[in-house]
């Protein structure tokens, strides 16, 4: 494994820790600024929308330089974000950190993903692409239960000064590890654009929102389904979201090892199965052990939709990939925003803290039936014989 892809697992583990910790610690920050628990979801929802609005403007803003100098800045823009957060007086301030640190979330995994597909030979693509967002995997077994149970013992704030301080770690793993590499010949924003053209990644990325979305629509409200529901205790919850953490790991690797050889099986696959696993979730919400089974089942089969939705995305944008790949980070963190809002709409209208469970396999199924119609595409366009010049020389995707 090139050096480079583990400095890269770093800061995702970092900006994974960050992401994910929020929902372990939402009664806590939301006791603190007077909020109720839904408001509280806010912070999830605006990290999420900040992922999409700087996931396209830092990966733009980033084509005049080299991609190891980009990568160094995101790290510093996601310290600055945490430390805000972790000395933030006021909600509205928290909420700001919080979108400070998300700018550089997409563009860093897009980027990276890029970076990581660049490192290896063609047929290991997904499978470095997976090694990347190991970090964030990780970071869902070790750093965000441990945040969470710092923050409940210690305090919130202290949680979000040791993220900074993992930020940092990052930051420097880029800079030492990461080869310097020349910027792309040819690599400008308008070419980057090119990529949007393409149904199939417009596809991809609006499976990965919804499908994604499945996902945060249930975990986002964890805290008060398992604790108001399952009847688990508030301490439980870092152990519950650490079976999230070894799910979403399983299932990473898992779809990285058969993204490269039959992709959209493994897309359909997952996302049925995720959507047959939020309905259930529903009534195994109401067990103490049978919804912890059910949230290592969310987190594995939801994380088995990245590699392959990430490949697919670089598959079809050929020669333009670094947007749309950062572009589509951001559809991963809209659908998390959508969900969030979603799920707090469910709870508000007094439907019960497992309602958000139906919106998340409704977004699951719609993102699977998007699968079917992608596939159809491509099928009727090989059949035309209608294949862009471009085309000729992309990765093939497997079926």
């Amino acid at each position: 494994m090139p050096l480079a892809l583990l400095a890269l697992a770093i800061g995702a583990f970092g900006i994974g820790t960050t992401e994910f910790v929020i929902v372990g610690l939402l009664p806590e920050i939301a006791a603190d600024y007077g909020v109720s628990i839904p408001s509280a979801g806010l912070l999830v929802t605006g990290y999420a929308l900040g992922v999409v609005v700087g996931a396209p403007l830092m990966t733009a803003l980033g084509t005049k330089m080299s991609r190891k100098r980009i990568l160094m800045l995101l790290m510093g823009l996601f310290v600055a974000g945490n430390l805000i957060s972790a000395t933030a007086p006021t909600f509205g301030v928290m909420l700001a950190g919080r979108i400070v640190a998300s700018l550089a979330h997409g563009a860093f995994f897009g980027i990276g993903s890029v970076v990581a597909a660049d490192l290896v030979a063609p047929q290991k693509k997904a499978g470095a692409i997976a090694t990347m967002f190991t970090g964030l995997t990780v970071a869902n077994i070790v750093g965000v239960p441990l945040g969470t149970l710092v923050g409940q013992a210690v305090g919130w704030r202290v949680t979000f000064a040791v993220v900074a301080a993992l930020g940092v770690v990052g930051l420097l793993g880029v800079a030492k590890l990461v080869p310097d590499l020349p910027r792309p010949e040819g690599a400008h924003l308008r070419r980057e654009l090119t990529a949007f053209r393409n149904p199939q990644v417009l596809l991809a990325m609006a499976m990965t929102v919804l499908g994604f979305g499945g996902v945060f629509a249930a975990i986002t409200y964890i805290a008060p389904m398992m604790t108001h529901v399952a009847g688990y205790s508030d301490g439980a919850v870092t152990w519950l979201l650490v079976l999230f953490g070894i799910g979403m790991f399983l299932g990473n690797l898992l779809g990285g090892r058969y993204a490269d050889r039959a992709l959209m099986p493994m897309l359909y696959a997952t996302l049925a199965g995720l959507a047959a696993v939020l309905a259930l979730f529903t009534v195994t919400a109401h067990n103490e052990i049978l919804a912890a089974v059910t949230v290592v089942l969310v987190g594995g089969l939801g994380f088995a939709t990245v590699p392959p939705l990430q490949k697919r995305v670089l598959d079809h944008a050929h020669g333009a990939p670094t947007l749309a790949s950062a572009v589509n980070i951001g559809a991963f963190n809209l659908g998390n925003a959508l969900a969030a809002w979603l799920g707090g709409l469910v709870i508000s209208a007094g439907l019960g803290y497992t309602a958000p469970n139906w919106v998340g396999a409704l977004l699951a199924t719609a993102a699977l039936l998007l699968a079917f119609w992608s596939a159809a595409l491509e099928r009727r366009d090989r059949g035309r014989g209608s294949v862009t010049p471009d085309a000729a020389a992309r990765t093939p995707v497997h079926h």
